[in-house]
């Protein structure tokens, strides 16, 4: 039997086991974890950004010659592409909020707040 790997995403907290190597995208989408992406996985976008504490980092693979032109210095504060970034044991990632979602939210709690004022 392979070796499996178990991936958890945050703030759902959802997890799929994994062989190694699996990519933070496709363990989202067996996890069936919303990650945006737009170029097919092959780090042209950005919009597959997720944060992995620095004691998660030792459990994916170093970052791809692509995923280090991308991403620069945002690779030092925890930021990895999932369409690139390996799994090698057992991590924890968080998924950034969607940036549609974040403003739909905002929009219906200012509502809220308007609704709740008139009453």
């Amino acid at each position: 039997m392979t070796n499996q790997h178990v991936v958890t995403f945050l703030p759902e907290d959802r997890s799929a086991s994994v062989r190694p190597g699996t990519t933070l995208l496709e363990a989202s989408r067996r996890a069936g974890v919303a990650i945006r992406t737009r170029c097919g996985g092959v780090a042209g976008c950005l919009m597959c950004k997720v944060h992995v504490d620095d004691d998660q980092a030792e459990n994916l693979k170093e970052p791809t010659p692509a995923e280090t032109h991308k991403l620069g210095s945002l690779l030092t504060e925890g930021v990895r592409l999932s369409c690139q970034a390996r799994t090698k044991g057992n991590v924890t990632v968080t998924v950034p909020e969607d940036p549609l979602k974040a403003a739909i939210r905002k929009k219906l709690a200012e509502q809220q707040e308007d609704d709740d004022w008139l009453k």
